[in-house]
């Protein structure tokens, strides 16, 4: 039997899910916010690649939880 949709959100937000990849974003100022974590590489690629490509001056870049920080991605 296939989870539904709400079953699958409430198992994303109770910490039992794993989302190692994150989205990091840097401003103009050198503050660093972390944007979302995902649970797979393409899809927070996916998310910097779309936040990336509003013409904002943010750095965006992706990482693996517990690898620290680093400025991988790329400015516009």
């Amino acid at each position: 039997m296939r989870a539904g949709v709400g079953e699958w959100r409430d198992a994303m937000s109770d910490g039992t899910a794993t989302l190692p990849w994150l989205v990091i974003r840097q401003d103009d100022n050198g503050n660093r916010y972390r944007v979302g974590r995902y649970a797979t590489r393409a899809e927070a690629e996916s998310i910097a690649d779309s936040l990336d490509g509003r013409g904002h001056k943010q750095l965006y870049w992706v990482e693996r939880l517990g690898q620290g920080s680093g400025q991988h991605g790329t400015a516009n």
